[in-house]
């Protein structure tokens, strides 16, 4: 009898330890649980505000955006899905890349990125125009040399592995060129004969916007932020629709501008939450505060303040500063170049030039706190490779590296620096940099050096050298004028005093523009070669072939006499 006693007593015991056991288990799994969900709804909230941030009942209604009921989808967690990362305290440092010329390969931005971690980048702002891989009702606008999507994803993990935010930009209003010129899209244009903008009254508009921003999301969905461009909507308001619209509506374009916009980020806000919203601030400043502060955009949306002049104090960028904060606004974003802002056909990037704008920059980001109550997110280095998509190209890349650096490290240090200059020389491996000169001593070692190197001399002599020989050689202009090439004759004796100069100068160019084709050819796709070629070698180089075509023709023709 006692050890059936014990037996049952052991055996309750053991009871009681499996129970209070599985109690443990489910506290500690609903813990982690409660964690899990707190992490997560904190990320969402991060959209409207610094990460943890809820948007109150007691925000004014006419501030507030309404959106329509829509699922979440942004941060739904998929296979090999990553939610994006909470940035909010970190102030960002982006490089543009403007994609709507000269695309680079992806194997060369595997050799970049590496370059802009090392100098201070912590993030790429990716304006691919027609280089995206649209698909379905889109691809019409896909350039013939777009990224394919395994090039997108290949684009994100090198990113990631340089620890770079990617930030895709997407135009929404105005500057879709690209769209635009396409016959299945004019019906969409505000004004019918230019391709600049979007007329915002069509609702095939809006439409098309969402199946673009989709497609872009959906090969991104790490990325924290997107960029929905919307500067200098050239002609709103010109068109009829919207002239009815204002007339209908006793609004004005700024009103106008701020309801396409609102459209846009409503469906942004609605479908994918927890994604922050970036914007070019141009086309705000001419908006009156209390429109601004009606459309209830400031709680979705950052400005992105542009001004790339080399040259200015923070006191003229202090009105539009505190118009943003007095319209609701509370982060605001700066945006610098490096590239691409000093002529439509620049080839060469004046250093000096980027530098003083990037100290201008500082001296803003500095007053900041004392010029209006906005919280500094970031700032983008803008390198434009077109001014728009008709364009010609401005400097490539490669030309552009070394005023990047300067200016990535110029705003790491709080100026040009000692250390700056150190750290950018070490860097491109380098040995000086001339500013003023806007020019590197040293071999170089930063990715595409050869182009650079290589363009200077285009940049420096080639149009210098080929003139020199046309137009100074008095033996060309005496005896083989071009009434001489016309009429085929000339006297060979006179002839031969030239030749041999000219025929050298034109294989040493030959040869050198087969190296530069060779090195473009490893960093760019054709297009961008022969463009870049016919812009900018061949308006020369041609009139040196040309001349050595019609030597070779003439001398072979002994001095007959002149055709007639």
């Amino acid at each position: 009898m006692a050890f059936q006693r014990s037996h049952r007593l052991n055996l309750l015991r053991l009871v009681v330890l499996l129970l209070i056991a599985l109690a443990g288990i489910k506290f500690l799994f609903r813990d982690s649980f409660t964690l899990e969900l707190h992490k997560h709804v904190s990320k969402e909230s991060g959209f409207w505000g610094d990460t943890g941030d809820i948007v109150q009942d007691v925000i004014p209604q006419s501030q507030v955006l309404e959106l329509p009921e829509a699922k979440i989808t942004a941060l739904r967690q998929e296979p090999g899905q990553q939610v994006p990362r909470d940035v909010s305290a970190t102030e960002m440092r982006l490089v543009h890349l403007d994609l709507k010329g000269a695309a680079p390969r992806v194997s060369y931005l595997e050799q970049v990125f590496p370059f802009l971690s090392q100098l201070g980048a912590n993030g790429i702002l990716i304006e691919y125009e027609d280089m995206f891989p649209f698909k379905g009702e889109l691809e019409v606008l896909r350039s013939p040399y777009a990224y394919s999507e395994e090039d997108i994803e290949r684009i994100q993990q090198l990113a990631e592995q340089h620890k770079l935010e990617v930030v895709p930009l997407v135009q929404t209003f105005g500057h879709v060129e690209f769209i635009l010129k396409h016959e299945k899209y004019q019906h969409l244009r505000e004004v019918e004969r230019f391709p600049n903008s979007f007329n915002p009254h069509v609702p095939n508009t809006l439409a098309l916007l969402r199946s673009i921003l989709a497609q872009v999301i959906e090969k991104h969905r790490r990325s924290t932020w997107i960029h929905i461009g919307a500067d200098e909507v050239f002609h709103l308001g010109e068109g009829m629709d919207s002239k009815n619209w204002m007339s209908r509506n006793k609004g004005d374009v700024g009103t106008m501008f701020l309801k396409h916009i609102k459209e846009v980020l409503g469906f942004l806000s609605a479908q994918y939450w927890g994604l922050r919203v970036l914007m070019w601030d141009d086309m705000l400043r001419k908006i009156s505060v209390g429109a601004l502060r009606e459309s209830g955009i400031a709680k979705h949306v950052s400005p992105v303040v542009w001004f790339y002049a080399p040259d200015f104090e923070a006191e003229q960028i202090e009105p539009f500063l505190t118009k943003y904060a007095e319209s609701g606004f509370e982060a605001v974003w700066f945006a610098s170049a490096f590239k691409g802002t000093t002529g439509p056909a620049q080839t060469w990037t004046p250093l000096s030039y980027h530098l003083k704008n990037h100290l201008s920059w500082l001296k803003v980001m500095q007053a900041l706190p004392r010029l209006a109550p906005l919280r500094f997110q970031g700032i983008v280095l803008t390198g434009w490779q077109r001014y728009d998509h008709y364009s010609v190209l401005c400097e490539l890349l490669p030309v552009g590296i070394p005023s990047l650096a300067i200016c990535l490290q110029t705003l790491v240090n709080g100026g040009f620096t000692e250390e700056a200059k150190r750290k950018v020389l070490d860097v491109l491996g380098l040995e000086s940099v001339q500013l003023e000169q806007s020019t590197c001593e040293g071999r170089g070692a930063f990715p595409g050096v050869e182009i650079y190197h290589m363009v200077q001399q285009v940049n420096g002599h080639l149009r210098e050298s080929i003139l020199k020989a046309l137009e100074e050689e008095s033996a060309i202009k005496g005896w083989f004028s071009p009434y001489h090439r016309k009429h085929h004759f000339g006297n060979p004796r006179n002839m031969e005093s030239f030749g041999s100069k000219v025929l050298k100068l034109h294989e040493d160019w030959e040869s050198f523009v087969r190296d530069l084709r060779a090195q473009l050819e490893r960093v760019y796709f054709p297009d961008t070669v022969e463009e870049w070629m016919e812009e900018n070698v061949n308006p020369y180089l041609d009139q040196l072939r040309d001349l050595v075509r019609d030597y070779r023709a003439i001398i072979r023709l002994n001095g007959r006499p002149k055709a007639t």
